[in-house]
């Protein structure tokens, strides 16, 4: 019997199969709704949706304006058309009608096997249902497109005049398609495939699983076959790549420090195979070899980068140790973009087995030059490791082969500021050893018992002390958490004296003498713990920024009275000793940058040097005004623009011959401009402006960007200068007493991969941070 025969036996009312539409007194009829639902149901069953679903809306918006009547109830229980959407479909399924909603048609439809679907399936349909159609020969523009997924599996190929057939892509079976004007349908090549019938597609499977492929159940036998899916245009069917896995393996375990042999741990391996099992499982060599080729790739974009910077760069050394006694050199780069923002980038893990040899930075330095083709660009080193005067020699020698020095490498190296303040904390700890000891034990006996706590604070109370600081016992690989012990105990002592008299239990309390020792341990420590904390505080500061923090320490340490005890003077006359040891090697490039801002020029220089060196500041002064002379020669002789105009644009793409080409007499220009006798210099024009009004948080970056067309030579000059780091830890580890460590498992790996996953992580964290910077500044563009 033809389906739509079967169709019409089922009348859209269930009124008899009159094909009317009862009223809602339940014996009237509402010829609305009678014309309505007659129209429906031919839709139906002439295919068309769209006058269908045209006719299911107005049904319900008849429905809707008839809520307010009492017998609306009667209309679902007749089992009438005009029910609200979210009861069509559990009404209209269970009385087995064609009408449901949109999501459900195609599920309802295949089950009841009925020829009406959506548009975009009824060629399907009317193959899968024996229905006669024209040949494709004869109508090959209405030929839709096939949409089932069998056709995965098999291909359709000519065999007679008549006749075409389905082959099997596995096992090469044929079968019955077409005859003349008759279509088979796709049923059997179905149930080939689902069931499991096609010996070949099991053997290149196994046990994995595929779309339309069946699982076994518990006793090794083919379950039934799942459900079809139906594709929609919404969500295409996406076939599974394992090779597009595993760069995202890679990336995963190079963000999140992840260790490479978790590929293979069992419960990872489990996860994956239940999430996908035809994914290709990697070894930890598989996985390693990703990452390294993950490495190599960003590190090509990250050298494209570095080649069209408009500036020079500026390098620190980080030395770690490990439990092997291998070294390991974080290099870090430096630089100012040419959007005039500054930059960082890990760009060489480098192990050295020798780290304490003069030998060694030098090594590393030499590397890094060659890597990344540096040479000529380098501005200056900073380092947190003990270099002697052989390793300096050996340094110095490297960068006169390698690099132009700036004023005869004056500022070509610098030590960790961050290491050399853990290291006068380190001399007032030591000195202060006995007392902190007894500190540390008062701290320790109140903090680890809540008996003990309890009646310190009663004590507090009782007594008044107006101290809200809280006790807190120190981590000693970090000295600022010993410097806030100290703080806090040194308020709460009048409290610790009274515990001691108290409390019999309480044993080598501190004396008063020993507290005003306390007291002037806590003074020494608070400009070092200040200085950190601003390096700390800045994720990049410069020596610029430095300079007021150094000052306030010499000022401090050489202001302190002794009062004639022994204590105090020994202590003030190390600290005096070691703030002037490295005031005197830092202090032309602290004092260098701080000229160039242009809230304190020249001035401050004068002023700080008067009390920094008393009658001899003058010497001193001449000192740096003749090295920012020199210096702004040595740039005024150097090719102008120092590379192409396209990299001050931040345009390091698209390079063309004619775009870094520049005017033959440019250099004749800066000539004139630094020789010319009735015409003053940039730098001496800048130098006699008037100060800016001291902001807190002026960017003197940005000024000079703004001003780089008045002082073309002294900003290029500027931005090298301002570049130079003061600092090579990292702000969670400034206040560190001790060198780092690499991690047993890094220590493990070969050097190669050490690298590759440290320079990785860094690359890609700044590349996502670079992604959402763009993105916001689309966004802000196409607001404007």
């Amino acid at each position: 019997m033809d389906a739509r025969d079967s169709t019409s036996n089922r009348d859209v009312s269930s009124s008899g199969g009159s094909g009317t539409t009862t009223g809602v007194g339940g014996g009237e009829e509402d010829p609305i709704l009678s014309v309505t639902a007659t129209l429906a149901k031919d839709a139906w069953l002439h295919f068309n949706s769209r006058r269908f679903n045209e006719c299911l809306e107005v049904l319900y918006q008849l429905k809707q304006k008839k809520e307010d009547d009492p017998k609306i109830a009667t209309l679902e229980e007749n089992n009438q058309l005009m029910t609200p959407p979210e009861n069509q479909m559990a009404t209209l399924e269970d009385n087995n009608h064609l009408i449901t909603t949109p999501e459900y048609q195609l599920a309802t439809l295949e089950e009841n096997n009925q020829l009406i679907t959506t548009p975009e399936y009824q060629m399907e349909t009317f193959e899968e249902n024996n229905h006669s159609m024209p040949a494709p020969e004869t109508q090959p523009n209405k030929r839709r497109k096939r949409k089932s997924m069998v056709w995965e599996h098999f291909t359709i190929e000519t065999v007679s005049a008549d006749s075409r057939r389905a082959f099997c892509k596995q096992c090469k079976q044929s079968f019955a398609y077409s005859t003349g004007s008759k279509v088979a349908g796709t049923s059997h090549l179905k149930r080939h495939i689902a069931k499991g019938t096609c010996l070949a597609l099991l053997r290149n499977q196994g046990n994995q699983q595929t779309p339309g492929t069946p699982g076994m159940n518990g006793n090794g036998s083919m379950s039934d076959p799942p459900r079809r899916h139906y594709r929609s245009h919404s969500s295409a069917y996406i076939s599974f790549d394992s090779d597009r896995c595993r760069p995202e393996i890679a990336r995963m375990m190079i963000i999140h420090d992840y260790p490479l042999h978790m590929v293979e741990h069992s419960g990872f391996v489990t996860f994956l195979k239940t999430l996908e099992p035809r994914f290709d499982m990697v070894s930890f060599n598989i996985v390693q070899g990703d990452c390294v080729s993950s490495y190599l790739r960003e590190k090509q974009n990250v050298m494209k980068f570095i080649e069209g910077l408009p500036g020079r760069v500026c390098l620190t050394l980080d030395v770690w140790t490990s439990s092997q006694s291998l070294g390991y050199v974080f290099i870090t780069g430096h630089f100012i973009d040419g959007y005039w923002k500054p930059q960082r980038r890990i760009l060489n893990v480098v192990m050295e087995p020798n780290p304490n040899s003069d030998a060694a930075l030098s090594h590393a330095v030499a590397t890094c030059l060659s890597d990344w083709s540096l040479e000529g660009k380098l501005f200056s080193i900073t380092f947190n490791h003990p270099v002697g005067e052989p390793g300096l020699q050996n340094l110095r020698s490297l960068l006169s082969v390698k690099n132009p020095l700036i004023i005869n490498g004056q500022l070509i190296l610098g030590n960790c500021s961050a290491r050399t303040l853990s290291n006068f904390a380190k001399e007032v700890l030591w000195a202060g050893r006995e007392i902190i000891k007894k500190v540390r034990y008062s701290v320790k006996y109140v903090k680890t018992s809540e008996f003990h706590e309890q009646k310190f604070l009663e004590l507090k109370e009782q007594l008044q002390v107006p101290s809200e600081k809280d006790l807190s016992l120190d981590n000693q690989a970090q000295w600022n958490t010993t410097y806030q012990m100290l703080v806090a105990a040194s308020e709460l002592k009048e409290v610790f004296s009274c515990l001691d008299t108290s409390d019999p239990d309480y044993k080598e309390a501190p004396s008063m003498e020993d507290w005003k020792r306390v007291d002037i341990l806590c003074t020494y420590l608070k400009p070092l713990f200040d200085a950190a904390n601003f390096l700390a505080s800045r994720t990049n500061p410069n020596q610029k920024t430095f300079f007021h923090e150094v000052w306030k320490m010499h000022e401090l340490y050489h202001s302190i009275t002794s009062h004639g005890d022994p204590f105090v003077i020994s202590l003030a006359e190390i600290m005096q000793e070691k703030i002037d040891k490295y005031l005197k090697e830092c202090i032309l490039s602290l004092a260098i940058a701080v000229v160039l801002d242009p809230r304190f020029r020249m001035k401050l220089i004068e002023f700080s040097f008067v009390k920094f060196y008393g009658k001899e500041a003058s010497k001193y002064i001449k000192i740096v005004d003749d090295a920012l002379h020199e210096l702004f020669l040595e740039y005024a002789a150097l090719p102008f623009p120092l590379t192409p105009a396209h990299a001050e644009d931040g345009n390091f793409e698209n390079m063309k011959t004619e775009e870094i080409s520049y005017n033959e007499l440019t250099d004749f220009d800066a000539y004139v401009e630094t020789t010319s006798q009735n015409k003053k210099s940039e730098l001496e024009q800048y130098l006699e402006e008037s100060l800016l009004p001291r902001f807190q948080e002026m960017d003197v970056l940005k000024w000079w960007e703004e001003n780089k067309l008045q002082y073309p030579v002294l900003s290029t000059m500027a931005r090298d200068i301002l570049t130079m780091q003061v600092s090579t830890a990292d702000p969670d580890s400034v206040f560190d007493t001790e060198i780092k460590e690499l991690d047993e498992y890094r220590s493990s790996l070969r050097p190669e991969t050490v690298e590759a996953l440290v320079c990785a992580k860094d690359w890609l964290q700044y590349r996502s941070a670079t992604e959402v910077s763009n993105a916001l500044v689309k966004v802000e563009d196409l607001r404007s």
